[in-house]
């Protein structure tokens, strides 16, 4: 991520099974709200939230996720980190192509979520997890 910002706030939630998933969203969505983001942009926000935690339930079964406020001299924004320790993604370069899937899926959750999110970064080792941070901005 290259934007600097001033952390107002942090939250972090263990996602272990299917049931954390909407707990984890409506977090999210208070954490939008609380900034006086847009109902597109929180869609946006949210749409992106529920693909990266269930990515983290399926293929790293499991992990932790951080939502964080940020405050920059021009906006506000949402940061959301998922973190897991599974068997980590062997080609970023491909899982990051529409169409391409190692379930039985349409293969647009990453590229799609990177296309509605402000920010986007993953970091992957092979065996030992998966590290992605996205951040959407009030007004942007």
């Amino acid at each position: 991520m290259t934007t600097t910002a001033i952390i107002l706030s942090k939250d972090q939630m263990n996602i272990e099974r299917e049931q954390d998933v909407v707990p984890f969203r409506n977090r999210v969505k208070e954490a939008s709200v609380r900034i006086g983001m847009g109902l597109v942009n929180q869609t946006k926000l949210i749409t992106a939230a529920s693909e990266l935690v269930r990515n983290m339930l399926k293929y790293g079964k499991g992990g932790h996720a951080k939502i964080e406020i940020l405050s920059t001299s021009r906006d506000k924004g949402i940061r959301l980190i998922f973190e897991d320790k599974g068997p980590g993604i062997p080609d970023i370069k491909k899982a990051m192509q529409d169409g391409f899937t190692t379930g039985k899926s349409m293969g647009l959750g990453l590229p799609g979520t990177k296309r509605l999110m402000s920010e986007f970064d993953i970091r992957s080792e092979v065996g030992a997890g998966t590290i992605v941070t996205v951040v959407k901005w009030k007004n942007g």
